[in-house]
């Protein structure tokens, strides 16, 4: 066990770094194609195809476009996500999906903390977003909480030594702190996660990992891609 916890913030083979490389996102399985999709639609005939063609994808695109989100759920999607604890909050409020998380009640090892590379500043007309200001001078204040998050973790540590149990030690970590998760989800609700998550009143931070999320299933869905991309969405 000790030698498998020594590699719990590595990422899958395939993921994508976000947040300047200091978070990531992998894909971990897949059950499920878009014949799958389209086989689920035509599930009255009783004939399964394992090739998309022509008017499997326009079928693809009629059941995305009214709605019709029940063949989509027949694929499924793992991820593995390292990202910081206000993420995993917002990331936790789709409940469509389901989740497991590496516990703090369990090991302290491999403790990070996410510092942004640039601070924004909150918007003026709308109390829940932020904005990018290029002159704002914001060395000294990441500075900050680069030995703000030093602190709290030496005080837990101090915590932990002192013999206090690790479920109420850790209530003294930031919010900043990263965690690792797995989540599964279909692909009708990864599709609404993404409409939400890839919108300009979305986060930064969380907006990084649905864009990261839409480069890792665009093999796996290719027409879906190009259904959305044709709309104006881009997955590159």
């Amino acid at each position: 066990m000790a030698a498998e916890q020594q590699h719990i913030n590595i990422p899958p083979e395939n993921h994508v770094k976000v947040l300047g490389g200091q978070g990531w996102v992998g894909l971990i399985d897949t059950l499920g194609t878009e014949a799958t999709i389209v086989n689920a639609a035509r599930v009255s005939f009783g004939k399964i195809k394992k090739n998309m063609e022509e008017r499997d994808i326009a079928l693809l695109k009629y059941l995305i476009e009214n709605k019709h989100t029940s063949p989509l759920e027949h694929i499924v999607f793992t991820f593995s996500i390292h990202c910081p604890l206000f993420i995993r909050g917002q990331w936790h409020r789709h409940r469509t999906w389901s989740y497991n998380e590496i516990s703090r009640r369990y090991t302290e090892i491999d403790m990070e903390f996410y510092t942004p590379d640039h601070l924004r500043v909150q918007a003026e007309t709308n109390r829940q977003a932020s904005v990018d200001n290029p002159d704002f001078k914001d060395a000294e204040l990441r500075q900050l909480i680069r030995k703000h998050n030093e602190d709290s973790f030496k005080l837990y540590e101090h915590l932990l030594q002192a013999g206090v149990c690790r479920e109420q030690a850790r209530g003294v970590l930031p919010q900043n702190m990263m965690v690792t998760f797995w989540g599964t989800v279909n692909l009708s609700n990864l599709l609404h996660f993404l409409e939400l998550r890839d919108s300009e009143h979305a986060q930064w931070e969380i907006r990084e990992y649905a864009k990261a999320i839409k480069k890792l299933i665009k093999p796996v869905v290719p027409h879906v891609a190009a259904y959305f991309e044709s709309k104006g969405d881009h997955w590159d």
